[in-house]
């Protein structure tokens, strides 16, 4: 029998993101995918600002932003002609060092995390799957079907399902996934083009009742086209070419195409899983939500998911924290997974609903009222904070505590702008404090005693717009949340923390 400690079962971003987060804590994993080699279709294609913010921490975010494309803004198309511009410029620069839509397909992603996880000495597993596994209580054994048909036997202290939305893990645990399936067909197109809509921004066309969207991609005339197929075509989508569904791009928003490079159709669900844990298993990504492509959040999603379970998995191996950190996970993904379907699905259903109401809404309420919400700041931040999924937050679950000016237990700490640069430590995958102000002799010896890094940031009046508190303790998980802020700033109430949770601090 084969040991690990955790096997993950799939290979997509969110089983590369969480070997590769595992991998650098050192914790042993085997990862492995039934395909044969990694996917060459781009898939997925945005790469949210949250995403790239957490990427510092592999080291990722460089080579994402040189290898893609940075969205400046997003148009708003009517009956053949552009009818409104919200440039993404204007949207989250005081928010983010990211303030722009990343566009970088999946099979480049793919294959950037395997080179990375293959220069920490870790191979996928190819041609490999699962055919069953049982949580036995103290470990996990699994049963394994390599290339030539060879079955090997695993053990391992925990499984990650991230086997998409056909997961045998899932399926196995028998954990529900209520929800449905979107009555449209969708497809992809990758093309390369010519035409006003090829112009380096986002276009969407609000004519009828179908989604219809150009993303660009990196290089001249290159983008992705998605689009919803109608009436009888639908039925038969197997069998769908471009040249069948390319007439309202081409008409509608002037589409000239060369060349298609890759062309697909398919069908999307909308579904939860009932649980994303249970023992010594876990769902992550499509295994454990699927939605509408709407906003470019599915992928996101999923490496989130990973980030979040990778450092409590490595804590309680390394046995820095018990075994009840993990039910933190369920508690903090499952709820935000509920709310992005739900906002997916409204949204979707906006851009396909039928009928004249639903026509006048899309063609002439849309365009007018969209560029005036997007002149005040209010709008403006709660739309890019949530297509950007900066707004995630863990609050009122157990890992988070306390407030501090407007920051609460569970926030993505705030960034305070490039000046200061105060995600700059954030590449360290472990609990670190800030204060915004000055620390405390007894925290600032607290802190040494325990190997606990400490930043600490001169005031600036820009901080409290920030929503930060002067003097105040802001305590970082490793997933750079923030775990505890505390207007004393003591580091008796830090002790507390610890402490009543079981949480030692790793050097690591």
């Amino acid at each position: 029998m084969m040991r690990t400690d955790v096997l993950i079962i799939g290979a997509g971003p969110t089983g590369l993101v969480l070997a590769l987060w595992l991998t650098k804590l050192g914790v042993k994993i085997h990862i492995v995918d039934k395909t044969s080699e990694p996917g060459t279709t781009s898939r997925a294609v945005a790469v949210q600002a949250r995403t790239l913010e957490l990427y510092q921490q592999l080291d990722l975010t460089d080579a994402l932003l040189d290898g893609g494309h940075k969205v400046p803004a997003v148009n708003l198309w009517v009956k053949g002609e552009k009818a409104a511009r919200v440039g993404f410029e204007t949207v989250g620069s005081d928010l983010t060092p990211y303030p722009f839509l990343n566009i970088f397909p999946q099979d480049k992603h793919e294959r950037l995390l395997i080179d990375r996880l293959e220069r920490l000495g870790v191979t996928v597993a190819r041609s490999t799957e699962l055919t069953r596994f049982t949580d036995e209580g103290g470990r996990v054994t699994a049963r394994l079907r390599g290339p030539d048909g060879t079955e090997t036997d695993w053990e391992a202290a925990y499984i990650a399902g991230c086997d998409g939305a056909r997961s045998l893990v899932r399926e196995t645990l028998g954990t529900g996934f209520p929800g449905g399936t979107y009555r449209q067909v969708f497809y992809v197109a990758d093309v390369e083009a010519t035409g006003p809509a090829f112009n380096g921004e986002l276009h969407i066309d609000l004519d009828e009742a179908d989604f219809l969207g150009i993303f660009p991609m990196a290089g001249e005339g290159r983008a992705r086209l998605i689009g919803t197929v109608r009436d009888e075509r639908a039925e038969h989508p197997e069998s769908l070419k471009f040249e069948d569904v390319s007439d309202r791009a081409i008409q509608h928003l002037k589409v000239n195409v060369k060349t298609v490079h890759w062309f697909s159709t398919y069908r999307v669900h909308h579904r939860v899983s009932e649980h994303f844990r249970h023992g010594r298993a876990f769902l992550l990504g499509d295994a454990a939500h699927i939605h509408s492509p709407a906003g470019g959040q599915g992928m996101n999603t999923g490496i989130g998911d990973a980030i979040n379970l990778a450092w409590k998995l490595a804590a309680v191996l390394t046995e820095q924290a018990p075994e009840a950190l993990l039910d933190s996970y369920e508690a903090e993904r499952i709820g935000f997974a509920r709310r992005l379907v739900a906002t997916t699905d409204r949204v979707f259903t906006f851009a396909t609903a039928d009928g004249p109401i639903a026509n006048v809404v899309r063609t002439r309420i849309a365009p007018l009222v969209v560029p005036v919400l997007a002149r005040f700041d209010a709008s403006r931040d709660f739309i890019f904070r949530t297509v950007s999924q900066i707004m995630l937050n863990y609050r009122g679950c157990p890992l988070s505590v306390g407030t501090a000016g407007q920051v609460h237990g569970g926030d993505r700490l705030p960034w305070v702008g490039s000046d200061t640069n105060n995600f700059a430590s954030l590449s360290q995958m472990r609990w670190q404090v800030h204060v915004y102000g000055e620390a405390s002799p007894a925290l600032t010896t607290w802190c040494t005693e325990h190997d606990l890094p400490l930043h600490v940031f001169a005031w600036q009046p820009d901080f409290e717009s920030s929503g930060l508190a002067k003097n105040a303790l802001y305590l970082l998980r490793p997933d750079t949340y923030i775990a505890f802020a505390d207007t004393s700033g003591t580091p008796e109430s830090l002790d507390q923390y610890f402490r009543s949770r079981g949480l030692r601090i790793s050097s690591r």
